[in-house]
């Protein structure tokens, strides 16, 4: 009885290494288009895997991530323009968000279900129309010249470098996350997402624990956004749209909340099907708003059919098939061996 967990673990942490190296190694076989792609797909990941620390385990929806990614998107491009090291700025990129996520969620995490969704989305519009009054911080223009990322002298100057860069944020957020879920307070948090009452009876401090995930998966993605502002070197509002916190959302839904894998299948799905289906926009022939009209259509699509045959996204639907086929060939197997038991009749 004890063999089968122990090889079950043994092969989920060579598949898991075998998905570090080879996702570690892409960046070597990609060009700078790709690159581009697949650093932004892990950028994405990494602030999915806060929203679904947060949707899926506290139970809390939040539809203003994006001005957290704008947060340290910023805190990094300002740092690193008034001459002190990018390596400071980002460092303090998902420790500013952070903290503004534990102010703003003091009294929005006092409602709840669609009241802290709209909260949340005009935390993120109030926000973007600030900056965008803010000469300081280059207004609706944005900041442009941001020095790139590095010690002292040498700076990251290709875009594999920040691919890696990119790769390291998700594996230590993941690492985070996993330690997280793992832990004792992982399971308040999973009895927090069942039921607030229930958990708070059994001694689960909700309060307290929903303003920390709450402050910790706005410090991912103030860490995804500080290392977006040195690879884009540009950050403007535009780039933090309403539409970016639906993306992250969508994402989380589509890969499967409560999951640790579930941020990048959704982000990888999102991110590869949204730059697929911008490539079809922008063919000949083609009129100028396809490609957003196409991205509005596909989040709306991707919903749907995520509630309708997947309500518990692609993670624990894989999960949920392997161990069904699984399942049939160990009755296959068992079948087989009790036919050859069987005592061969006497002619």
């Amino acid at each position: 009885m004890t063999g089968r967990p122990t090889t079950a673990r043994t092969a989920g942490a060579v598949a898991v290494a075998v998905v570090a190296v080879v996702t570690a190694l892409l960046p070597l076989f990609l060009d700078t288009t790709q690159l581009t792609v697949y650093t932004e797909l892990l950028l994405s990941a990494v602030v999915t895997t806060g929203v679904s620390l947060l949707l899926g385990y506290a139970g809390q929806i939040s539809l203003g991530h994006g001005g957290f990614y704008a947060v340290g998107a910023y805190t990094a491009a300002l740092t690193a323009i008034h001459g002190l090291p990018s390596l400071l700025g980002l460092a303090c990129a998902p420790l500013v968000t952070g903290l503004l996520g534990l102010l703003v969620g003091m009294p929005l995490l006092r409602l709840r279900g669609h009241y802290l969704a709209f909260a949340t989305l005009a935390f993120q519009l109030i926000l973007l129309a600030v900056i965008g009054q803010q000469s300081s911080l280059g207004g609706d223009i944005g900041l442009s010249g941001i020095p790139g990322l590095g010690i002292g002298s040498h700076r990251i100057s290709g875009f594999r470098g920040y691919a890696w860069v990119a790769w390291l944020a998700l594996v230590v957020v993941m690492v985070i996350t996993r330690n997280i879920v793992r832990s004792r307070p992982g399971r308040g948090l999973r009895a927090l997402a069942t039921s607030e009452m229930a958990a708070s009876s059994s001694g689960v401090p909700v309060g307290r624990y929903k303003l920390v995930v709450f402050g910790l998966s706005a410090a991912f993605a103030g860490l995804a956004g500080g290392i977006f502002a040195f690879f884009i070197a540009y950050v403007a509002p535009g780039s933090f749209g309403v539409l970016v916190s639906f993306q992250f959302v969508v994402m989380a839904v589509v890969g499967g909340l409560g999951t640790l894998w579930g941020p990048l299948i959704g982000a990888s799905a999102i991110t590869l099907l949204l730059q697929w289906l911008n490539d079809v926009g922008a063919r000949p022939g083609m009129p100028d708003y396809a490609p957003q009209v196409f991205s509005y259509a596909v989040y709306a699509l991707l919903l749907v059919v995520v509630v309708l045959f997947l309500p518990r996204g692609l993670v624990p639907a894989g999960t949920d098939g392997l161990r069904l086929l699984a399942r049939r060939r160990a009755q296959e197997r068992s079948g087989a061996d009790a036919g050859k038991s069987l005592p061969e009749p006497n002619l």
